[in-house]
């Protein structure tokens, strides 16, 4: 059996296929059941939830709005009904319940091979823009640019100034950052190394990526600790990593021992619905480890193309935007929503909305990298109801490989900045991310709010899609056939 084939899986539908369209509807109607049982009703009976899911996953931020408790609600939900659907094969072909299979004894335990750094650790902050590394009076003025500019929420900012104030937290003395998904653009792991943080890896037991992996700790300053199959012969890139799909017993034994506080990174990736069952196993790890260690923080990046609550502020620079675009934008804008039927250059928000909505979904991504995504928000906001540490952060759009591979994406963030959004270059956006980290888990997590929605939007890095003058669907389609000609370049 192939690995595509064991590990955690959908589970059959009656026809005996394994459904991702019937799992991610049924969630959405599972989660929306208390809060907005006709956004349920309506969920169930979607027939089209290819396309339809974009208007599902809005209803379950907006339903969310009525109370935090309605927003937990949501989120236990979700996560309750994702969890107790979802399967897992072993190699035999014997199915289990994901509860079981989280929680059983590994097959295989984990050893340690330490990877120690010979640099010297960065004594400040300093972030790669455009060629150069900016620090100091460059980097404020470029905060100060970005703020001005909607690029980031005022609150990025203050935190990335508390982290420069503050170089020491850049070690992160005497904590253990894992990082799953340790060779991902938008991860933290090369930054952490370099301010000389000891970080565990996590990924698939691939060999080139060791090799990269390996060299890039034995450059930085930092303390790289890498899991290991026993068999201390082979060279360390072909006994390290393994697939968390599957794997989820034996991690969860290697991290169980590993010194603290302990922070579990979550930047995980898979195209597909290999994404949603990649996602379900990483929640399943970060469960027993809640169970078994009372020193865990958790950390996660959002996707900036999602469903999100903004604050009042943001809606007024949107909407400032949109009543001061050019004569050009006017002119051009009247025919392009007649002959749309009000779908392209729709304002972003009605006025005065607090908080408003901002709908910044992209259909081309799928059902089934929203579901692995709002998975991960659900997560963060439970355990920080129940008391643990947890960052989260809005990202920023980035030309990651994942994005340009996708000839639609690639083009419209090529054409975004006619927008008014800024798209990041993946070195700019991981040690940004890796700063606004640092912050997070030396303030707990970041100061406390009254809802769960003003905590995702705390120091989101969301490129001016929050900000800008139009819905951002209602732009993607121009700002693709404007880039177009970039994005093959």
């Amino acid at each position: 059996m192939s690995t595509d084939e064991h590990g955690v899986v959908f589970p059959l539908s009656g026809e005996g296929r394994r459904s991702t369209t019937s799992v991610g509807r049924a969630v959405a109607a599972d989660a929306l059941r208390t809060a907005d049982p006709t956004g349920a009703r309506h969920a169930e009976q979607e027939t089209g939830w290819r396309s339809g899911y974009l208007l599902h996953f809005r209803r379950l931020v907006e339903a969310g709005l009525a109370s935090r408790e309605a927003s937990l609600g949501i989120a236990t939900a979700g996560l309750g009904s994702l969890r107790s659907r979802m399967r897992v094969l072993d190699e035999s072909g014997d199915e289990r319940t994901l509860e079981e299979w989280a929680t059983s004894e590994p097959m295989q335990h984990l050893e340690t091979v330490t990877v120690t750094g010979t640099g010297d650790p960065e004594r400040d902050l300093s972030l790669p823009f455009h060629g150069q590394r900016l620090r100091g009076d460059a980097l404020l003025e470029r905060l100060d640019a970005w703020v001005a500019a909607g690029v980031l929420e005022p609150s990025a900012s203050v935190a990335v100034r508390t982290v420069m104030a503050n170089p020491d937290w850049l070690r992160l003395e005497g904590r253990t950052v894992v990082v799953l998904g340790a060779a991902a653009e938008m991860g933290p792991l090369q930054a952490l190394l370099r301010w000389g943080a000891r970080v565990a890896a996590v990924d698939l037991p691939r060999p080139e990526l060791w090799e990269r992996l390996a060299r890039t700790a034995g450059s930085g300053a930092g303390t790289l600790l890498v899991p290991t199959r026993p068999g201390g012969a082979e060279a360390l890139e072909q006994r390290a990593g393994t697939d968390l799909i599957a794997g989820v017993p034996g991690v969860a034994g290697w991290l169980a021992d590993l010194p603290g506080p302990l922070v579990l990174g979550n930047y995980v990736y898979a195209d597909g619905a290999t994404n949603v069952r990649l996602s379900v196993a990483v929640d399943a790890l970060t469960t027993r480890l809640q169970d078994t260690r009372d020193d865990l923080a958790l950390a996660f990046l959002a996707t900036p193309t999602d469903v999100f609550a903004v604050p009042r502020e943001a809606v007024e620079q949107a909407t400032r935007n949109y009543e001061q675009r050019s004569g050009t934008a006017r002119l051009l804008g009247r025919p392009l929503r007649a002959a749309s039927a009000g779908r392209l250059l729709r304002r972003a928000y009605v006025p005065d909305a607090d908080p408003g909505i901002n709908d910044s979904l992209v259909a081309q991504q799928g059902p089934n990298y929203a579901l692995a995504k709002r998975l991960q928000r659900w997560r963060a906001a439970v355990a920080r109801d129940a008391g643990a540490t947890v960052s989260l952060n809005v990202a920023p759009p980035t030309r990651t490989r994942s994005v340009v591979k996708n000839r639609a994406l690639a083009a419209a963030y090529a054409g975004a900045h006619r927008f008014g959004v800024e798209v990041f270059e993946p070195a700019t956006a991981n040690v940004l991310m890796a700063t606004l980290l640092v912050h997070d888990l030396h303030t707990g997590g970041g100061p406390a709010h009254a809802h769960p929605w003003q905590d995702e939007a705390y120091a989101a890095v969301h490129g001016g899609l929050w900000r800008s003058a139009y819905a951002p669907r209602s732009a993607l389609g121009l700002a693709a056939l404007l880039g177009y000609g970039a994005a093959r370049g």
